[in-house]
Parts: C-alpha cells; sequence; structure tokens
C-alpha cells in the first residue's frame, strides 16, 4: 500500500537482517529509500546487487548508499549524497548493530570498545551528520532499533551486547527531550530475540581471550552451544522477523507529535512490553513535576 506522503529515509546497517527487510518494506509503502550498506563495492556487493534488482524489478525508490557507521567522514558523505539527490532527508533509522556471545570476562576493554562503536557511537555519528539539516526544517524523525533486553529477561552470555543496546536506549530517550522542541520525533522499536529471518546468532562475534572462555566451557559449555535453540523454542512457530519492518513503516506513517515513544515486536514476550511502560511513565510523571511537560509528545509514555 502507498502512503499519500512520500519521505525521504536512510537506514543504517541495511545489508542484511532488520535492516533489509525495513528498506524494502519503506520502498514497497512508497518512500524514497536509502540503505547505507559499508563495503558496498567489496563483502557486501552482493546485497547491493540484490537491493538494485529488487528496485528495478518492482520499480521502486531504493538505492544502496557507502555508509560506515565507525567513520564520521562516512556518515557525512552518505547524508550529503542523499541531500544532493533528494534535497530533502525526513526520517533517519538506525538500524546497524553487532552481537557477540560468550562469557563477559573473556571479552577485552578492545572488543568492548568496538562493540560500542558500531552499536552506539554509530548512531552518534549519524545524528550529527543529519540532525543539523532537521533542526533547520523544523521537522523529522528518528528510529531506533532498540531491543527487549533493555528491560526484559534477558539471558546471560551476551552481556556485551545487552549493555551496548541499553546504552543506545538511553541515548534515544535523551534525544526525545532534546529534540521535541524542534519540531524531531523520537520512535524506539524493540524487538525480541528473532533466531530466524536474520542474521544475528550466525554472525556474532566470540571472546578474544579464549583462555578465560574455555573456563567457562567447563561450567556452562552444553548452555553457550544451545543458546540459539534455547531461545528459539521460546518463539512462536509464525514469528516473522519482517513485523519490525512494519512496524517502522507505521511509524514512519503516523502523524508528527503522535507517535509513540517505544512499540514491542517481541513474539517470545520476554517482559519488556510490561516493564518498559512503567519506566517511560515514571520519566513523563517526572518531566510533568520538573516543569518539563512540552518536552513530551502524546505518545512519550506508551
Amino acid at each position: 500500500m502507498h502512503t499519500d506522503t512520500r519521505r525521504t529515509i536512510l537506514v543504517t546497517g541495511a545489508s542484511s537482517g532488520f535492516g533489509a527487510l525495513t528498506v524494502r518494506a519503506l520502498a514497497d509503502a512508497g518512500h524514497t529509500v536509502y540503505a547505507g550498506i559499508r563495503q558496498t563495492t567489496g563483502r557486501n556487493a552482493p546485497a547491493v546487487a540484490a537491493l538494485d534488482r529488487y528496485a528495478a524489478g518492482l520499480g521502486v525508490a531504493l538505492h544502496a548508499v557507502e555508509l560506515d557507521v565507525t567513520s564520521q567522514d562516512s556518515a557525512d558523505a552518505a547524508v550529503a549524497r542523499v541531500l544532493a539527490a533528494e534535497g530533502r532527508l525526513d526520517v533517519v533509522v538506525h538500524n546497524a548493530g553487532h552481537m557477540v556471545t560468550g562469557p563477559a570476562e573473556a571479552f577485552t576493554p578492545g572488543q568492548l570498545t568496538d562493540l560500542y562503536d558500531v552499536n552506539v557511537l554509530g548512531a552518534q555519528r549519524v545524528n550529527r551528520a543529519v540532525l543539523p539539516r532537521l533542526r533547520e526544517r523544523g521537522e523529522g524523525l528518528l528510529v531506533w532499533i532498540g531491543s527487549s533486553s533493555t528491560r526484559g529477561g534477558c539471558p546471560p552470555f551476551l552481556g556485551p551486547y545487552f549493555a551496548a543496546k541499553a546504552a543506545l536506549d538511553a541515548l534515544a530517550v535523551s534525544y526525545a527531550g532534546e529534540l521535541v522542541r524542534f519540531g524531531i520525533d523520537t520512535a524506539i522499536v524493540v524487538p525480541g530475540a528473532f533466531t530466524s529471518g536474520t542474521n544475528h546468532f550466525l554472525h556474532a562475534g566470540t571472546p578474544a581471550d579464549t583462555g578465560r572462555a574455555a573456563a567457562y566451557d567447563e561450567r556452562y559449555g552444553a548452555l553457550l552451544a544451545g543458546l540459539d535453540q534455547r531461545l528459539a523454542a521460546l518463539i512462536p512457530p509464525d514469528a516473522d522477523a519482517a513485523d519490525v519492518a512494519r512496524a517502522v513503516v507505521r511509524l514512519v506513517e503516523l502523524p508528527a507529535g503522535r507517535r509513540p515513544l517505544r512499540t514491542h515486536v517481541d513474539p517470545a514476550r520476554d517482559g519488556s512490553e510490561v516493564v518498559s511502560p512503567v519506566a517511560d511513565r515514571i520519566r513523563a510523571d517526572f518531566f510533568r513535576r520538573a516543569g518539563l511537560d512540552d518536552l513530551l509528545t502524546t505518545g512519550s509514555s506508551l
């Protein structure tokens, strides 16, 4: 179904998983979509070719753009290319991220730094590239792809990834209040653990300190080996990772100022959809007590 309000949208981390699903869903809905992908002429050239075939086959406005979120120059260049081609950029979807599995102790500080660089600082770089233009126009939308692990029932041995996702959530919530006076909306999509339809577990990183990891294998080896199967057992057979993409499309097409702060897409129902509304309501209540009512939209505590 095509929208009557065509928006220009940049999605980060769009070579696979939620990102690849989201750019296609948005383009199918009639929007002009730029899929931020790194190494477009190298490792991810097949993903770019698949994207081009999809766009040509369906006649949709879907384009790949070189974007490495670990580089400010790359973020600046990607945004500049979109603006040069379209004259505007309305929505940014912060999707780029990387998962790791294993005992937290066995990850080096450098590994955690690299993880935060992609999962958290990447969004900050893209924001710094795009927000001056959105603030100047007085409108726009940031969509953040979070994780139910931030406030749901999260298993062990995913700690560094969960910590990075929690940091991203905190950053998104802070931006919500800081951008509302500029007419820029914030929306956080909260997926649960989808063990199919994405490459999260397939491409997950592992600890560099194999000696310390081995110590945990002695007592937790069987648990670690079957972690993805344990999570998969919690998910209904009809769960569809494309529901996350559809949630993004709905948020993009809602009226400005009326988008919910948080949208859960969690077929396993790990508890985030219970805890997060309480936390968001408390934040909204505190803002009202502090006389900061104008920093809240109608969906700030939803």
